[in-house]
């Protein structure tokens, strides 16, 4: 669960967003913070823009979207480091994250080509369908991963012909402020990808609220998911939801052992990851095995200085999460723990909790860091009752030999994005998102240009009017 944009605390002055280094918690930069009536501008400059842009040959945008995927090629290093001071990154995620942004306008560019209705039969004259753009998208990005995740809703949006206004979390605004000054670098037009850095109870909802966004891209927690889907049904107006998560890795007797109890299933971005494999499920005849594997695994993981190459783990965002972290953790709990720096920095050693009762709070709530909970199950249908048994259902792993088994137990988990014998989640070229309270809608893959347009059916009569 990322924190809740809505209750972010405003002791702070609401003018200004103070970046922190979670490594050392030194300031990094301080950004001034948008208000509503700076949103409201900023809704009227991209309307203006967006008439334009969808005026544009569909050609004209996938040049200009290809030619802003070059500019953030050749800016990689400068917006991954920048991605590391900001959000406490590993050096190698942050450059692949970077270079995601750049895949995604990438592919998103050769849709806006390829937007195409549908010609269907009807008597008496020709009947043709068009995708037509929404208008002024607003995308409300998370910290954990702020540039790709950004990327999912915008890059697809100003292929659609929409403009878009983002607005980042507020922990990190950099690598967001820095996109939009490469977007204009790359001959977008003014006003057509604007980002409003500021607080969520205020510009956040300001977005949320105003009346000529056509549409809302929310990720981040499912209560305040909850929050903007009612705000927004006040409007009638569509939202997408990527919440929070809470997946289960089912582990069978047969499995690969040492390939499926990878602690990097849980462990990648500091645990920040709603697709974490945080409920380990396995088998109860290896569950001892399962546990020393871990042991040696999770002992062994090196946690760091994020520009360190050999750094494997790094910091939380900040102080709010590493307390909510030590909230679900306390010291007397039983579990397989690692190490970590002491000193500076928003730091917590990588945890495997072996104690917990099916349906404890660490088990099934999202903690959003790097700690996971051992489970025991029986048989199949006792593993498919515990990945169950949550409110969440947006990702998982399944392991085992008997390709039959793992089809029957894809089918009967309750999750938008599967994986057997792997624990890869998110793919910009194939649909993601959730069931249950892990979201609303789909993002990625070959339709997501269709989510950021309506339908328009138009009827030409081909009948002869003198007969």
């Amino acid at each position: 669960m990322t924190l809740p944009d809505w209750e972010i605390d405003l002791s702070v002055d609401p003018s200004t967003l103070t970046v922190l280094n979670p490594a050392t918690e030194e300031v990094v930069a301080t950004v001034p913070a948008a208000d509503t009536g700076d949103v409201d501008r900023a809704v009227r400059r991209a309307a203006e823009a967006q008439r334009g842009w969808a005026a544009a040959a569909p050609a004209d945008r996938a040049r200009l979207l290809r030619r802003f995927a070059d500019t953030v090629d050749q800016h990689l290093e400068e917006l991954a480091r920048l991605e590391v001071r900001e959000a406490g990154h590993l050096i190698g995620n942050a450059r692949w994250e970077a270079g995601n942004v750049r895949d995604l306008l990438l592919y998103a560019a050769g849709g806006a080509e390829r937007l195409n209705g549908a010609q269907i039969p009807a008597p008496g004259g020709w009947n043709v369908t068009f995708h037509e753009p929404l208008g002024v998208v607003g995308v409300i990005a998370p910290w954990n991963f702020p540039m790709p995740i950004a990327a999912w809703g915008t890059a697809p949006a100003l292929a659609a012909g929409n403009a878009v206004l983002l607005k980042p979390a507020e922990t990190t605004p950099l690598t967001a402020l820095r996109l939009a000054e490469l977007a204009l670098e790359a001959g977008l037009p003014e006003g057509l990808f604007q980002v409003l850095p500021g607080y969520g109870n205020n510009a956040g909802r300001a977005l949320v609220d105003h009346p000529d966004v056509a549409k809302i891209v929310f990720t981040g927690s499912s209560r305040t998911g909850r929050e903007i889907m009612e705000r927004c049904a006040a409007l009638v107006k569509p939202v997408t939801l990527e919440l929070g998560g809470k997946s289960p890795n089912v582990v069978f007797a047969d499995a690969d052992l040492p390939r499926a109890l990878d602690p990097f299933s849980f462990l990648d971005n500091s645990g920040q990851d709603c697709c974490a494999r945080t409920r380990v499920l396995v088998q109860e005849s290896v569950y001892e095995e399962a546990a020393a594997l871990l042991t040696e695994a999770v002992g062994a993981v090196v946690v760091g200085d994020p520009l360190d190459e050999k750094t494997q783990m790094g910091p939380l965002i900040s102080r709010q999460q590493l307390d909510r972290v030590r909230h679900f953790v306390p010291d007397s709990a039983p579990g397989i723990r690692g190490t970590a720096p002491t000193g500076p920095g928003f730091w917590f050693a990588p945890t495997v909790l072996t104690a917990e009762s099916a349906d404890s709070h660490a088990a099934v709530e999202e903690i959003f860091g790097p700690v996971a909970v051992l489970l025991p199950f029986t048989d199949e249908a006792d593993a498919v009752r515990l990945a169950n048994a949550t409110p969440y259902g947006l990702a998982g792993s399944l392991w085992a030999r008997d390709v039959g088994r793992a089809l029957r137990v894809s089918r009967a988990v309750r999750a938008g994005n599967l994986s057997v014998n792997s624990h890869s989640a998110v793919r910009y070229w194939t649909p993601f998102g959730g069931f249950k309270q892990s979201g609303l809608g789909r993002e990625l893959g070959p339709d997501a240009l269709t989510a950021f347009t309506e339908t328009k059916n138009v009827f030409i009569s081909t009948e002869d009017p003198a007969q």
